[in-house]
């Protein structure tokens, strides 16, 4: 069936119409919003729409309900939107919150660990070794060894903030290694190695540090 053009639903053009009036100053923060009498009809919505309007922008941290008093304004403006964000941002900056998320992953790895987090963790390590005919292959074998160290972490909101930066993170990796021509070497090897070696002795300090060198190494080499 051919693709048909979709209505946007009345919920999202009401969050819409408050979230420009927000930003145009009309409330000020911490403000009370009027009531759903006189801001349906405002809006030209009928009440079910409005307060869907407002569940979307309390979400977004915009507006704030309280039991009994109201809605009140949260923020002036939405955030961006996380992958916006990210796809935004140049790949060094990129770099430097992985460094932060790695490193004390690597940290907690070393603590947390089990012994099939440490097989598979080798297993990941020896994938990557092996993974340097082509560079899409390399980059995505690089990306699963890095999560299998995050997952060793054993906290579910690392796991969750690296899989969001998993496709800005391949798409510049890509890029950076068509242009240089040369991964996966020897010293490249030894750098995730050492990463494994500290987590395997349960070396907290060594296995940030050893995180913490190699990705500092590559944030030099976009340089």
């Amino acid at each position: 069936m051919p693709a048909q053009v979709r209505r946007t639903p009345l919920a999202d053009q009401a969050a819409e119409l408050l979230l420009e009036r927000i930003r145009a100053g009309e409330w000020e923060l911490g403000q009370k919003l009027p009531g759903e009498s006189t801001l349906g009809p405002q809006l030209g919505v009928g009440r079910s729409t409005l307060r869907e309007a407002i569940r979307q922008l309390a979400g977004r941290g915009v507006l704030s309900s309280r039991q009994g008093a109201g809605v009140f304004v949260a923020a002036l403006d939405a955030p961006e939107h996380w992958d916006d964000v990210l796809w935004k941002a140049d790949i060094t900056a990129v770099l430097e919150v992985r460094t932060a998320l790695e490193t004390e992953a690597a940290a907690l790895a070393a603590q947390r660990r089990t012994p099939a987090q440490l097989r598979a963790i080798r297993s990941a390590l020896e994938t990557r070794r092996r993974t340097r005919s082509g560079i899409d292959e390399h980059v995505a074998a690089d990306i699963d060894f890095h999560r299998s160290v995050v997952v060793a972490a054993g906290n579910p909101v690392l796991i969750e903030i690296f899989d969001s930066m998993t496709p800005r993170v391949r798409a510049a990796m890509v890029e950076m290694l068509r242009i240089r021509r040369d991964f996966g070497g020897d010293a490249d090897h030894r750098a995730h190695a050492d990463i494994v070696d500290a987590v395997a002795e349960k070396d907290g300090a060594a296995a940030a540090a050893s995180a913490r060198t190699h990705l500092d190494g590559l944030k030099e080499a976009l340089a």
